[in-house]
């Protein structure tokens, strides 16, 4: 039997360098495949952060929460008590509600979310998580919702500075999420949002509703009625220049600042006048201010 004849060198060659491009191909499309969600583990951390990408979305544990004990939240006391007893009811299995915190600057509405948090989990570890998700990735909450709806723990689903615009149609994902969806709000998650808007829209867009739409009334409803899914709307008012001293007095004392309490009021009143504006961020600002002038550090005490 006649042997079998080499192949010609350059086919081998021309073979050879197909197969390569084909490998080369396969690792550049191998790179570009975004890498596969972590699983969820619900007991790695006591918040985490909903990243939307890559679908269908994870969710990345932080081991530490920047956040202020309860205790030190001055001005607010009827909201704090409020929305602690409404958490309270939530980590023990009994209904709650959701939760819309509204109103002016810099009145501590997302530290208050923290510190309620905070204070619950001091009482019993690992209680409640807290979930953060940015208002850009409303329109993934139902892949959220179905990750914590098969969790045996009890979450706080928490959305800071929460507003829509005149071309933003996210809140319509929002509507239908937390109580006119099928499904609905599973009975383990609760959401809690802060916006400075009552109605989570500015005024101007309402008023150019009512002016443009062939019925002002409905037009106007299909977007107010969002703050309705809200069963507690907690509002957050400018602080008198009392409650702007108490706020001072505490952080000085939790903080073992060493100066004399009329010279802090003295400087506190000068650098409030200089922001335009009396608010727990300012108070927060200006003892970070005087604490590096003391040479003092501020640590952050436990709840």
């Amino acid at each position: 039997m006649p042997a079998k004849k080499a192949a010609p060198a350059t086919e081998k060659s021309t073979a050879n360098s197909g197969e390569t491009a084909l490998l080369r191909i396969a690792a550049a499309l191998e790179r570009l495949t975004p890498p596969a969600a972590p699983a969820f583990d619900d007991m790695a951390a006591d918040a985490f952060v909903w990243h939307a990408e890559p679908a269908p979305g994870w969710l990345a544990p932080v081991p530490r929460i920047n956040a202020v004990p309860i205790r030190l939240l001055q001005g607010v006391e009827r909201v704090r008590d409020i929305l602690l007893d409404n958490t309270q009811r939530f980590a023990k299995g009994l209904p709650a509600n959701n939760a819309l915190l509204w109103g002016a600057r810099g009145m501590g509405k997302s530290s208050l979310v923290k510190a309620v948090h905070g204070a619950i989990n001091a009482k019993k570890a690992h209680a409640l998580a807290l979930v953060e998700i940015h208002r850009e990735d409303i329109p993934s909450l139902p892949a959220l919702l179905a990750i914590l709806r098969n969790s045996k723990r009890r979450y706080v689903l928490f959305c800071d500075d929460l507003s829509f615009d005149a071309e933003d149609q996210h809140y319509k994902s929002l509507k239908a999420v937390l109580d006119g969806g099928i499904e609905g709000r599973p009975e383990n998650v609760v959401l809690y949002a802060t916006s400075n808007r009552r109605h989570l829209l500015p005024r101007d867009m309402m008023e150019n509703e009512r002016s443009t739409a062939i019925n002002p009334h409905e037009a106007v409803e299909e977007k107010v009625s969002l703050s309705d899914r809200f069963g507690l709307w907690l509002g957050f008012h400018s602080c008198s220049q009392d409650d702007f001293f108490a706020m001072l007095d505490g952080y000085a004392k939790a903080f073992g600042l060493k100066i004399d309490p009329a010279q802090l009021r003295a400087e506190a009143v000068e650098w409030s006048m200089t922001r335009g504006a009396r608010s727990g961020r300012v108070a927060w600002q200006f003892i970070q201010d005087l604490a590096g002038r003391l040479g003092q550090p501020v640590t952050i005490p436990k709840p």
